[in-house]
């Protein structure tokens, strides 16, 4: 019997109804791509960094990282995806015992092999209690549906202070046929100015693969995305800018960037 993992976030953070969620993300890459016109560089993209904020106001920014994977869909066969525990304190990394995970545009596949061959890391913890509200991943969820062909997942859940790690499970798993999916936003619940500030700052540090540059109020994220960084500068990769908006115009604003890697 397969054990699927269901959806929590559906009907919150992006429409609960197949038909309408299959649109919407859709009509979100298509405008993506309009925007972004033909500046593919026709350098494969390793991986991406995208926001998790409900789609009304993440939605197009997390397009525009997920547009640009769509080129090379046919090379990619799994997609790892890593995001912060928002619910539980964790140490580690945590990964599911589920087969697959559910939207309500269907099942996605997780690659239970990749999964058991993760154990020999003592800080890796196979464990759903950390997935059952998690929404970081699930939202991306979607994105891999409609913009990838058929893959396989390894959701991983990464608590605070878990950089390390990450990458020795990030660089296990890491493949040519591997796209990996940081899943971040970016600073929480400052004023528009001073969000903007720190967003910059975290951007430059994205940019130039400085993972020690990012502290936790940079990014709710930051041990992923840092692990991210650290495995991409080893392999002499680059990283750009695709978009960076504030969810806000005034207090309390939640800060959305994404990038992509080649």
């Amino acid at each position: 019997m397969v054990y699927a993992r269901r959806p929590d976030a559906a009907g919150v953070f992006y429409p609960a109804e197949r038909a309408e969620l299959a649109r919407t993300v859709r009509d979100l890459l298509a405008a993506a791509r309009s925007s972004a016109g033909e500046s593919n560089t026709g350098e494969a993209v390793r991986a991406i960094v995208a926001p998790h904020s409900p789609y009304a106001s993440s939605g197009a920014v997390a397009a525009s990282a997920w547009n640009r994977v769509m080129p090379f869909a046919a090379q990619i066969r799994r997609v790892v995806l890593l995001g912060p525990s928002h619910h539980l304190p964790l140490l580690g990394v945590a990964a599911p015992f589920a087969d697959a995970f559910e939207t309500p545009i269907g099942a996605v596949a997780v690659d239970r092999l990749a999964i058991e061959t993760l154990r020999r890391f003592p800080r890796l913890v196979v464990n759903d209690v950390p997935h059952d509200q998690e929404h970081s991943i699930e939202t991306q969820l979607p994105f891999v549906q409609i913009a990838l062909e058929a893959v396989a997942i390894v959701p991983l859940v990464v608590g605070d202070g878990s950089d390390m790690d990450a990458v020795e499970i990030l660089e296990a798993l890491w493949d040519d046929s591997t796209l990996a999916v940081v899943s971040t936003n970016l600073s929480h619940y400052f004023d528009a100015p001073t969000a903007g500030r720190l967003d910059e700052a975290t951007a430059r540090a994205i940019e130039s693969l400085r993972g020690e540059a990012i502290g936790e109020q940079q990014a709710c994220g930051h041990a992923a995305l840092r692990a991210l960084l650290y495995v991409a500068r080893g392999r002499a990769m680059r990283a750009a800018r695709l978009d960076m908006r504030l969810s806000g115009e005034e207090e309390e604003v939640i800060g959305l960037g994404a990038f992509m890697f080649s």
